[in-house]
């Protein structure tokens, strides 16, 4: 069996003069002395070069629905083999995973995989996809892309659950081998990415352009609301119209409940009404399918025919209902095509099941 590199070669950086090596991966093009990690905390500095410190290590893997990804929209009611590894290149306040994302250990790393075992692993256990997730992958893109490779061979689908903060080049090579992506906006004001993120807003719109003229990629969006910061019907009435005119009405958008987390714990979890407000923007809007999320709301949470509509998925916390779709994925009232990639319907539900990968 393989084992893990301890350093992995990496492509994107390059060298300055004063011997420092500027890593090319995200916007944040941290320039790093030789031992020194960049702010992702995986990405290091040795040799004059950047190499990746987490390939083939994992936090740990889990088997669950796709639409927890969230991904209502790709295969619904299917299992997919979740992981992730540690760090992240944004600094999110409000991170609700941050005992991964922002993990400064390498004993967080505590299994080890490489590629080829995670690809048998998710035949094995009867997964359609597996997942990149819990913390961002294009700091780790090296090892996800490999990993999405092996899959492949297999016939299993990648999935990458991500913020999108990521460099023109990097991405190209990235999403390549990426069958699917949930694209994390996480506000639609440069001020809130600059003040909660640490990060800017153009980047990420750029990805989602990308994924959108330029690739066969399909995304759904995600934003968690967080009360008095992102909330407001102003600003999700030009991020829904921003999607809209920019990316069409087809793309899915989740508006998901915060609660108080990290460094936000000051901030009161959102009301289920400013989540159902979203929604309804995002619909007058002119947007297809827009979700709720973090709250139980079978009504926003199920899938609706653009053509009739009349509801065609039920969908309740992750649990698949009624299904009124042909495998293919059209309407069986009117035929009208629902957007997406769908298969004959499995029912997963809302199961979490940890697994070992050997």
């Amino acid at each position: 069996m393989h084992q893990p590199p301890e350093f992995f070669k990496t492509e994107y950086w390059h060298r300055l003069e004063d011997g420092r090596v500027i890593c090319d991966v995200c916007p944040r093009h941290c320039r790093l002395r030789d031992g020194k990690r960049g702010a992702c905390f995986v990405r290091q500095a040795k040799d004059g070069e950047i190499v990746l410190t987490s390939y083939g290590r994992s936090s740990g893997f889990c088997i669950d629905p796709i639409e927890k990804k969230p991904l209502n929209h790709y295969y619904p009611g299917s299992s997919v083999l979740s992981f992730g590894t540690a760090g992240c290149n944004l600094g999110c306040k409000f991170c609700q995973n941050w005992s991964i994302s922002k993990s400064r250990q390498i004993d967080t790393l505590g299994a080890t995989a490489m590629p080829e075992q995670i690809a048998r692993a998710a035949q094995r256990y009867g997964c359609d996809s597996i997942a990149f997730t819990y913390n961002d992958p294009v700091i780790f893109m090296e090892y996800a892309v490999d990993c999405a490779q092996a899959c492949h061979e297999l016939g299993i689908h990648s999935v990458a659950v991500s913020a999108g903060y990521i460099c023109d080049k990097p991405r190209v090579a990235f999403y390549r081998d990426m069958d699917a992506a949930n694209i994390d906006l996480k506000a639609f004001t440069e001020r809130f990415y600059h003040k909660i993120c640490s990060g800017h807003l153009a980047p990420v719109l750029d990805t989602l352009l990308y994924l959108k003229h330029e690739t066969d990629v399909w995304f759904e969006i995600t934003t968690l609301l967080i009360p008095d910061e992102n909330d407001s019907s102003a600003e999700l009435d030009q991020l829904t119209r921003w999607v809209v005119d920019n990316l069409g009405p087809d793309v899915p958008i989740h508006f998901s409940a915060f609660h108080p987390d990290f460094k936000m714990m000051d901030k009161p979890r959102t009301p289920p009404e400013t989540v159902q407000r979203a929604r309804e923007i995002a619909l007058a809007n002119g947007i297809n399918y827009a979700y709720v999320g973090n709250i139980f709301d079978e009504a926003g949470d199920s899938t609706y025919c653009p053509g009739c509509h009349r509801k065609v998925l039920v969908r309740n916390w992750y649990e698949l209902g009624e299904c009124a779709l042909t495998d293919s994925g059209a309407c069986r009232h009117c035929g009208y095509q629902i957007a997406g990639h769908f298969a004959a319907p499995k029912t997963f539900g809302r199961q979490r099941i940890p697994v070992h990968i050997t």
